[in-house]
């Protein structure tokens, strides 16, 4: 009951001729917004009351404008390191002290929005000291005549490449990939469900997700997910694939060494390939597995699938 007291205090104190001036919102030097005292005050005859609703609403907004999500460093086709990128985002802490300071204290009509920089977690001096040792390495081979499955393909290997897992991190194909959309440019293409080839979305995926396994088997990292496919793949040895789906299985694994590992994995030409970097300090138990066979996979058409049930 003790705000309702308050409350009525403050409508008994007698009017007082309260006005603020236009406030600018600013930002590295461009402006933000600009607010006035009706937007955001209670109409009240005495002190101002400032609406708490609508003042963490504009701290939506202003974030929204300035927010800056910080971006790892990472390897270029070349091999070369591109600078990380801090990222910002809204001290709302402090612009609500500013703001509060500015109705209250009258303080100067514009505000600098206050921020807090986001480091990165891969930044240039980390990756130099992963990219030098290769502890794991595979390569599958596609028909890259088959255009959609190809460009499936390279969309996957893309996102995962350079990508780092830390120790004692767990790696997870699907959370890593994300859904395949078509939206992100995953085409429709050849999948096997229950043993049966039908298509859709992203198909030829698990090629990928299959070289990796291989290449991270090979780096004696600790494999924690994974399934084959209910049919013989062409692109690995039997029992050496690791099938993926949106909604149903996934390949995880875990970075058991005392460093970090790095990622490299490309797809061009009908080649798909996967490397696995670490410091030259790492201690680390290879395993053998069997290569994959250089011969092109058969092409699997669409028309085959719907006519011959293939």
């Amino acid at each position: 009951m003790a705000w309702k007291w308050l409350l009525t205090m403050l409508l008994l104190l007698p009017a007082k001729d309260y006005h603020l001036d236009t406030l600018t919102i600013e930002h590295q030097g461009g402006v933000i917004a600009h607010l006035t005292d009706k937007e955001y005050i209670y109409p009240l005859p005495s002190i101002p009351l400032i609406n708490e609703d609508k003042l963490l609403k504009l701290m939506d907004e202003v974030e929204a404008k300035i927010e800056k999500k910080p971006v790892n460093a990472t390897l270029n086709s070349a091999g070369q390191i591109v600078p990380e990128k801090t990222g910002i985002k809204l001290d709302r802490k402090a612009f609500k002290q500013d703001f509060y300071r500015y109705v209250y204290e009258h303080h100067a009509a514009s505000l600098e929005v206050p921020i807090i920089r986001i480091y990165p977690r891969v930044d240039s001096e980390l990756l130099s000291s992963i990219k030098g040792k290769v502890i794991g390495a595979y390569v599958t081979y596609y028909n890259s005549r088959n255009h959609n499955r190809s460009e499936n393909i390279a969309l996957a290997a893309q996102t995962i490449n350079n990508v780092v897992v830390f120790p004692g991190e767990r790696f997870s194909f699907n959370q890593v990939v994300g859904r395949r959309t078509k939206e992100k440019g995953y085409q429709r293409a050849p999948v096997i469900v229950r043993g049966e080839m039908f298509e859709d979305i992203g198909g030829g995926i698990c090629q990928v997700s299959s070289t990796l396994f291989n290449a991270v088997d090979r780096a004696g990292l600790k494999i924690v997910e994974r399934y084959t496919h209910s049919r013989r793949v062409p692109y690995v040895p039997s029992g050496r694939d690791a099938t993926v789906s949106w909604y149903g299985p996934d390949f995880v694994f875990n970075n058991p060494y005392r460093e970090p590992i790095l990622i490299r994995a490309f797809a061009h030409g009908g080649q798909m390939s996967v490397a696995i970097y670490s410091s030259e300090h790492i201690e680390y138990q290879k395993r053998e597995v069997p290569s994959a066979s250089k011969e092109l996979p058969e092409e699997i058409r669409v028309e085959d699938i719907n006519v011959n049930g293939r």
